[in-house]
């Protein structure tokens, strides 16, 4: 979720939306995004729309705390149901992230999904996933989460060193993320996830080895590794600036990039997008897969981002401004915007071709096809997907992904 909104046109006070964008929409995939805001400190590399304070006041002196935030969450829950009116598809994917979603109660986290599923409904094979900082949760916590409908759960690792942690801001300690996937397993969570994030300054290969490492010995089915991006306005951008850490290095992002892909394929993971690897099918993450595929999802909560057959809204960011519109009445959304048959053309390019399955041929223009065929010769698209009329990465194409994409969008 970027810090930054986009412009945009204006949202009706009631949310809703034209009668395009509902057409059809019983053929395409519904998913939920709950956007918790708060965060007990902010890491230093993190641009994301998040508060520390426990409360906010907004207009008409709403208070927007975390006491009360499951709440307000839940009116705006309501609001999608009448936005989408007699819309029959349950919802097939539920994604509370954050900020840090487990800094609320797990009843709280339990009581938002209960809105979900009355509202709308959720179907037979849902898959139900939280974010979770390891400091924040333990085995009871876990077990409320399991026992009230979550059966996924991601929880933010990023290294096994601490002198490595210590330069990204995080509070948790080495050897906690792991402990966490065992308690998850004990209390009957089949899908878990760890994220990690490699290059940062300080990092050495064998730090990066150590902490593949100690992820597959806790067990996750899903792995998450993102190279670290420095964004500006960020604590660690402020101290790059003023050389006390040494800026991030792009052929270090690739080293640590070939060395995950190459220990994780060895202990059974398989990619199946650019940044994630799952040891199966069922161990994907369904709910980045409706991002990724442009399919319908709402996202809930300030600063949230959703998209419904093809209109791409977004809600105001500040938590008080978020509840004050809420407890108004009316829509929090702040602007959205009609995507065009290119624009979403352009964006299929964009995320599909990120998956391993890639995508198909058919939606390039001229100079897109003259420069995937290009892709091909330098060994960035795979040969047999090429023949069969689908772009697909080859491990090569993965550190240059968006070189790639830049070119075939043209």
């Amino acid at each position: 979720m970027p810090s930054a909104l986009p412009d945009g046109d204006p949202v009706p006070d009631d949310g809703s939306l034209p009668a395009s964008a509902l057409a059809g929409a019983v053929d395409r995939p519904l998913g939920f995004y709950l956007h918790v805001p708060y965060c007990a400190t902010r890491c230093g590399y993190c641009d994301f729309n998040t508060y520390t304070a426990t409360e906010l006041r907004g207009t008409g002196g709403v208070l927007a705390s975390r006491d009360n935030y499951a709440y307000t969450l839940i009116d705006e829950v309501r609001l999608a149901r009448k936005v989408l009116g007699d819309d029959p598809r349950p919802v097939r994917t539920v994604f509370v992230g954050g900020g840090t979603p487990t800094l609320l109660a797990a009843d709280d986290l339990v009581r938002m999904l209960r809105a979900i599923r009355d509202e709308f409904g959720l179907a037979d094979d849902a898959e139900v996933t939280t974010e979770a900082n390891p400091e924040s949760v333990d085995e009871r916590y876990l077990a409320t989460l399991r026992a009230g409908g979550f059966n996924r759960i991601s929880f933010g690792m990023q290294s096994a060193k601490q002198h490595v942690l210590k330069v990204l801001d995080r509070t948790h300690t080495p050897g906690r993320p792991e402990a966490c996937v065992a308690e998850a397993r004990t209390v009957g969570f089949e899908h878990v996830n760890l994220d990690l994030i490699y290059g940062t300054p300080g990092e050495t290969d064998d730090d990066w080895r150590a902490s593949l490492d100690a992820v597959l010995g806790a067990g996750p089915d899903h792995v998450s590794a993102y190279a670290l991006i420095v964004e500006e306005g960020t604590q660690l951008a402020r101290r790059i600036r003023r050389g006390e850490v040494p800026m991030t290095d792009d052929d270090v992002h690739a080293d640590r990039y070939l060395i995950a892909d190459e220990v994780l394929g060895a202990a059974g993971f398989d990619w199946y997008e650019v940044s994630n690897w799952a040891t199966s099918e069922a161990a994907r993450c369904l709910h980045n897969e409706l991002y990724w595929r442009g399919a319908d999802w709402w996202g809930a909560g300030p600063g949230a981002h959703s998209h419904v057959g093809g209109v791409r809204w977004w809600n105001v960011k500040h938590p008080g401004a978020y509840a004050g519109a809420l407890a108004a009445g009316r829509s929090p959304g702040a602007g959205r915007e009609l995507l065009t048959d290119e624009d979403r053309r352009v964006e299929r390019i964009l995320l599909e071709l990120r998956l391993r399955e890639g995508v198909p041929l058919a939606l390039l223009r001229e100079e897109g096809l003259a420069a995937a065929g290009r892709a091909l010769g330098e060994g960035l698209l795979e040969g047999a997907p090429y023949a069969a009329g689908v772009a697909a990465l080859t491990l090569r194409g993965r550190l240059l992904a968006d070189a790639v994409v830049r070119d075939l969008v043209d």
